[in-house]
């Protein structure tokens, strides 16, 4: 009995502690399990880097846009149950959010054996279309390093969408530690298999598949078993096409971020494959992937600390709407968005001050002794492509926590909109059209330039939500 009694305290104080203490508890693990999840690819592409080739790392920014496709999928099906779990926690409906939980479970197992299925069956021909040049070493790697990942899948999507839901129902750290296992035994594999047994991007890759399943298993066990506030029950499970539409419909906008952040990645590829040439050498296509992988991974180690306080006030945010307590939504927005920008900002001043080190922990400088000219331009490219990639990352944190409340509030459309404009109407134009117009420097322009009519169009419109928003207040 004790234990049940503890249940409805582990969900009711996110309608009756303070909003910062709360945010402060929520966002500090998942701050720390987002930071320690990136650290699955960046630990990958720094042990690649340092202990294999550049020509390794850039076959593992190939990979990425398909990586980014499954990551999709999890935050579908686990940000879109996490949200209904908050909201019917909040209106006391336990049993419709251990159903959704059940659902989740389902979802994720399905989309990745079907997208296992289909990675094995036509593995060459995605390959091919990942944008390397046609002499371009990197699609070697590439191809070895995915047909690995493959096989983890299903561990990958589970462990990452359950953490979502184990924090909607008041268990954040669980969710960290969920996040903390696998990413440190990823990263004492990687120093096993890479740098001991040396099998290069296979062993980055084993790594990374033994890390997420161990992950997955200790979240399924915990979901299971009777601290879970919602568990996992099969037997209680009733297939609801009602309860499928609500996941998909609050999982969307962050699905569709995400795929276009793949179709970006993917443009981005076959342009540097393109212009990198004409600026870099020969091989400058390779170079230039390189450089833009080291870029992109510093970027998303910043972000990945937004990602995390986004995801701590999630259920804060959901339980309180679903409540109908919103002074305590309006607060708890404002101060995630101050926290993320302060951050963004931080981290801005960091790396534009200081971009050589960061650089530095993906290039091996003595591996490349033998040609110097090679790595002088990695470097060169990849701290012009941090610095004009980066211009305007603090505006970053208040897009973020944004889209995310329009997902709360109930306006899930404005929310897929808002996801897809600065990575796809807005971007994609910019990198096309800016390429051809000044080459491999406009590929690097075009994201500063999408930040900031993003954040114009953003800002306008979550000006008149907040306005709705407190006309509720008051009225309520």
């Amino acid at each position: 009995m004790k234990a049940v009694a503890k249940h409805p305290d582990a969900a009711d104080r996110l309608g009756v502690e303070p909003v910062g203490k709360l945010l402060f508890k929520f966002s500090l693990p998942a701050v720390t399990g987002m930071l320690v999840n990136a650290v699955y690819n960046f630990v990958d592409r720094i042990f690649v880097g340092q202990y294999v080739n550049p020509d390794a790392l850039a076959g593992l920014t190939l990979v990425m846009p398909l990586m980014t496709i499954a990551l999709a999928f999890a935050m579908l099906f686990g940000i879109g149950t996490a949200n209904l779990i908050s909201m019917r926690m909040g209106q006391g409906r336990r049993h419709d959010a251990e159903n959704a939980l059940n659902h989740c479970f389902f979802l994720l197992a399905g989309i990745s054996l079907i997208l296992t299925v289909i990675g094995f069956f036509y593995l060459d021909q995605i390959i091919s279309l990942l944008g390397a040049q046609e002499n371009s070493n990197a699609i070697i790697y590439a191809r070895n390093y995915f047909q690995i990942i493959l096989v983890g899948t299903i561990f990958s999507l589970i462990s990452f969408g359950f953490s979502h839901c184990t924090r909607a129902q008041g268990f954040p750290v669980i969710t960290m530690l969920t996040m903390l296992i696998g990413a440190v035994l990823n990263i004492i594999l990687d120093y096993i298999f890479v740098c001991i047994f040396e099998w290069e991007v296979e062993g980055a890759a084993w790594a990374t598949v033994i890390s997420q399943a161990v992950s997955a298993i200790w979240i399924l066990r915990f979901s299971l078993g009777k601290k879970a506030l919602i568990k996992l029950n099969f037997k209680s499970f009733k297939l609801s096409a009602s309860i499928i539409g609500h996941i998909m419909s609050f999982g969307s906008a962050q699905f569709f971020l995400q795929i276009t952040i793949s179709a970006v990645h993917l443009i981005q590829n076959y342009s540097v494959g393109i212009y990198g040439p004409e600026i870099l050498g020969d091989y400058g296509g390779d170079i230039a992937l390189s450089g833009m992988s080291i870029a992109q991974s510093i970027i998303m180690l910043i972000l990945m600390t937004v990602f995390g306080i986004n995801q701590g006030a999630q259920p804060i945010l959901g339980y309180n709407y679903g409540a109908h307590r919103y002074d305590r939504v309006l607060r708890a927005y404002v101060r995630a968005v101050a926290t993320a920008t302060v951050i963004c900002t931080i981290g801005f001043i960091i790396v534009q001050l200081f971009p050589e080190p960061f650089v530095k922990m993906f290039a091996n400088e003595k591996a490349l002794t033998a040609d110097s000219e090679y790595y002088s331009l990695l470097m060169n490219f990849s701290i012009r492509a941090i610095r004009i990639m980066m211009l305007l990352l603090p505006l970053a944190g208040f897009q973020i926590i944004s889209i995310n409340f329009f997902v709360v509030t109930g306006r899930p459309k404005i929310s897929i909109f808002l996801s897809l404009l600065r990575q796809c109407i807005i971007l994609i134009p910019c990198i096309l059209i800016f390429g051809r117009i000044w080459n491999l420097n406009g590929v690097l322009w075009a994201t500063p330039a999408s930040d900031a009519i993003s954040f114009l169009i953003t800002g306008t419109m979550i000006f008149f939500e907040l306005r709705k928003l407190r006309r509720q207040k008051n009225g309520a």
